[in-house]
């Protein structure tokens, strides 16, 4: 789908990849309909996606909006062995990144179904598909939803609904603190700008492809996790060392 012909219900528009995506698609000239839990600019919704009424409030407003293309960029974080992480942080990273929108998509599917032609795209990570030491939590609800992006595709595919899954790699935000970028440091990590993984979304979005990596090597990794699955462990010796050292905030 053409930019120009997009209403967007974007999730997540008030963090750094998601405002970077709003100002993207309206350049474009998409009409964007932001959603997000504290007021933003622009056409917007305020509501909570961990909660019943927040998923139905939502709805409502896509469906006044008149949206064709749902882009689903809300997401928290959670980094750390998972020994440091708390039982609160295990529930709340698959509730807002896994659960609420499996919730919202389920909800918004007959309203999509409705039009000529709708696109769903998952805004997932690299991280869904190669499991890196200090990530299980997080990599855990990225690998469900990309699960269950895939599945969907295939349900869906007799029908006028395209779903895509984006998959960035780290990126310079305030989604990521002090102890990740410590760690991509330690690591060798690279960290892409929030306008890059807005350019990849437009891409995503006009090409209709199934997916979509963002920098290398990350989509060979995810290749060849993909082939190789456990014959790759040894390739994250660093990341595991790096883990427990201190500049990255982590208990050993």
């Amino acid at each position: 789908m053409k930019a120009a012909d997009a209403r967007v219900l974007l999730t997540g528009a008030g963090g750094g990849i998601g405002s970077a995506m709003a100002e993207a698609l309206r350049g474009a000239g998409a009409a964007v309909l932001g959603v997000g839990r504290r007021p933003g600019l622009g056409p917007w919704v305020q509501a909570d996606l961990a909660t019943v009424d927040g998923i139905a409030t939502v709805a409502g407003a896509a469906s006044a909006f008149g949206a064709n293309v749902v882009v689903h960029a809300a997401g928290v974080p959670a980094f750390g062995a998972l020994t440091a992480l708390s039982p609160a942080q295990l529930q709340q990273v698959l509730q807002l990144n896994l659960l609420a929108p499996m919730q919202l998509t389920q909800a918004l599917l007959p309203q999509l179904l409705a039009q000529p032609r709708a696109q769903l795209v998952f805004v997932g990570s690299a991280l869904g598909r190669i499991g890196l030491p200090g990530f299980s939590a997080y990599g855990a609800s990225k690998a469900g939803l990309h699960g269950f992006a895939e599945a969907l595709r295939r349900e869906l595919a007799d029908t006028s609904v395209r779903v895509q899954i984006l998959g960035p790699r780290s990126t310079r935000t305030g989604f990521n603190d002090a102890a990740v970028e410590a760690y991509n440091r330690a690591t060798g990590t690279a960290m892409d700008t929030p306008q890059v993984v807005a350019a990849a979304l437009l891409a995503l979005l006009e090409s209709e492809a199934a997916e979509r990596f963002i920098g290398f090597p990350e989509r060979l990794g995810v290749r060849l996790n993909g082939v190789l699955g456990a014959r790759m462990d040894g390739s994250f010796a660093r990341h595991r060392r790096s883990l427990s050292t201190p500049d990255t905030g982590v208990p050993a």
